[in-house]
């Protein structure tokens, strides 16, 4: 009797615990299109239907007829890029430990080799910060920077985070790291915003300060003003990758790139 009133316990602490951080309010979605699209990652899609994907260690930028790309054979294959500002966009190869920043022609107007900066920086992950500064995670020290690329001095610094860097993500404001252990909130002073337990998110994008969510092939949303992960509702397909514009959520499965509404309001 016993234990089978403990085993009760646990079943029903277990179901609060997860109905407190899943919300059962599901975000609605609206399907728009889909399109056959071929590319090994999808970097972003702005308000103008402007893509930007990386293909054989080349970053492409394509609106309609008009393609523009940007390689650098002595660096390799490009780790990430990020669109956030169009007008400084940062490719980031782990392999050299170099982040090279390029207009919005592609054309190259920064390289930052950390290698060859003092104290020297391992970076894993990078993001677009404010200004000239990168958000960056520096695995020797285990802290997240916002580094200024033009003065080539750390604004900021976290505390050391403790567990595996999984995601990174940002804005001009903020940043957010999702570790193995919890996902993580620091504004440009290095400050502890949020911290919550990660609940088996793998990948992380910010929209307006919102965060959406992978897990496993599902997608959840995260309201900037919630700690309460909401549910997305898309039909069951294979997410290699998302990404949300302007309320738009994009759903790429490596061969196929669809488009959905997002109805947060």
């Amino acid at each position: 009797m016993y234990f089978s009133l403990t085993m009760k316990s646990i079943i029903f602490i277990f179901l609060f615990l997860t109905l407190s951080v899943f919300s059962q309010d599901r975000i609605k979605t609206e399907f728009i299109s889909k399109s056959p699209f071929k590319a090994e990652k999808i970097i972003g899609i702005d308000n103008f239907k402007t893509v930007s994907f990386i293909t054989n260690a080349t970053l492409f930028k394509k609106k309609n007829s008009q393609t523009l790309n940007y390689s650098n054979i002595q660096l390799g294959d490009i780790t990430s890029a990020n669109t956030f500002n169009p007008l400084k966009v940062n490719v980031f190869y782990k392999a050299f430990n170099t982040v090279i920043i390029l207009d919005n022609r592609l054309s190259e107007i920064f390289k930052i080799d950390f290698n060859t900066i003092s104290p020297y920086k391992n970076i894993t992950h990078v993001s677009t910060g404010s200004d000239n500064a990168l958000w960056v995670y520096n695995q020797d020290s285990q802290q997240l920077e916002l580094f200024d690329y033009k003065t080539l001095k750390t604004r900021a610094n976290s505390m050391p985070i403790q567990s595996e860097v999984l995601d990174i993500t940002s804005n001009y404001n903020a940043c957010w790291i999702l570790t193995k252990e919890n996902l993580l909130k620091y504004n440009y002073f290095g400050s502890l915003l949020l911290k919550t337990k990660n609940q088996g998110f793998k990948k992380i994008k910010e929209h307006n300060g919102n965060l959406i969510l992978q897990k496993d092939n599902a997608l959840f949303y995260l309201n900037k003003n919630s700690t309460e992960f909401q549910p997305i509702s898309i039909p069951n397909l294979l997410i290699n990758q998302f990404l949300v514009t302007n309320e738009i959520l994009y759903i790429y499965d490596d061969e196929i790139l669809y488009q959905y509404q997002l109805k947060t309001k």
